[in-house]
Formats: C-alpha cells, structure tokens, sequence
C-alpha cells in the first residue's frame, strides 16, 4: 500500500522553493497525495463564487503520451507520473447555478443565485465568458501548484499545447477551455532557480 506524503510546506515556504520541474522521477503518486492536492485547490475563491472549473488527472501512460505530442512534445508531460488538467466549463455553472448558493441562504437565496448568474453571462459572447471563468480559474491554477509544492511535488504549469487536441484526447466537448496542464511528480532535477521583480518595482504605497 502506498504511503501519503508526510512533508507539508507552510504556503510561504512553498512560494519561496518552487521551481518548474521537467524531469521528474518514474513511480505512481499515491492517490491520497493527489486527492490532498486537489481537495486544497477546489477551495480557491472565485467571484460570485462560481468555481467555473473541474480537475482532469492523468496518469495512464499511453494517453499521457498522446498528450504530449498535443503540447508539442514537450517531454515534461510524458515523464511525469500525472498531468492534472485544469478545465473551465461556463455550460456546467450555467446548468445548476444553484450548486453555488450557500446552503444557509436557503430556497430563496438559491433562487437570487440563479438570477445573479444568469445576468452575469447574459449578452455576453462566448469568447467573453469564457474568457472571464478562465480568469477565475487562474486563481484554482495558482492554489494547485502550491498545493503540490508544500507536500513535496514538483511542477511545471503549461499553456504550450493544442487545445482542440487535448480536448478530444480527454473526451471534453468543444465548449470548455483548458486552462492549463500541469505535470506533477517527485522532480528528478534542481531546476532553474526563480528570477522575480523585487517588491520596490512592482509595489506602490499610497
């Protein structure tokens, strides 16, 4: 039986160590890490808390190698263990918007959820709302690689792939966005240590 992970990262540590990994070590992540994972990024926030996203895990060997000649056969995604792909889907928030709702706010508050929700997207085009969901699912994004990274995973997030590609190859309809892709195993390199803007050039005090 797989053992979980027992290394946690406070957020801060996490952020400090992370690097993008593209080689990683061969072996199965034990499903409870990936759970643990995935249970932290489903918490992210969202505006009017619509969470217009859904998780993919990959980790059958064929198909992750299919997904890598979608992303231009970039090896990180056929070497690691799992490649989690981020999926945005307007259609599914727009199908039960009351799935939303607080259970506190009851039959009327899932009522003002729908309507809210419903304006929300109302004359917009489909380019527009996607590309507004896909800005909330950035933020789940941003939750995930920390995730991994405090339990001791490495990561690479990707935009470098054929989206209609990736669709087909994991059965999604053509009306959801793939947000991004993200490899993910134990790295089986230091990677490129980060190079970020000090806080005197992208901080105003007012």
């Amino acid at each position: 039986m797989q053992a979980t992970v027992t290394q946690t990262l406070t957020v801060e540590q996490a952020a400090q160590q992370r690097r993008s990994i593209r080689k990683y070590r061969s072996g199965p992540i034990p499903h409870a890490d990936l759970e643990r994972i995935l249970d932290v990024a489903r918490r992210a926030p969202s505006a009017f808390n619509v969470q217009p996203w859904y998780f993919v895990v990959i980790q059958n060997p064929e198909l992750k190698n299919q997904l890598m000649q979608a992303s231009y056969n970039q090896a990180q995604v056929g070497n690691a263990p799992a490649v989690i792909a981020l999926v945005t889907d307007v259609d599914r928030v727009l199908e039960s918007p009351e799935a939303i709702s607080h259970p506190s706010w009851g039959d009327e508050g899932r009522a003002k959820t729908r309507a809210t929700v419903e304006n929300l997207f109302a004359g917009q085009t489909f380019e527009q709302r996607n590309a507004w969901a896909n800005a909330q699912s950035n933020i789940a994004f941003g939750w995930l690689l920390l995730a991994a990274e405090s339990l001791g995973y490495g990561t690479s997030p990707m935009l470098g792939f054929d989206g209609a590609k990736v669709k087909a190859l994991l059965e999604l309809p053509q009306s959801v966005q793939i947000t991004a892709l993200m490899p993910l195993g134990k790295a089986a390199e230091s990677g490129l240590s980060p190079h970020r803007h000090a806080l005197e050039r992208i901080v105003t005090w007012k």
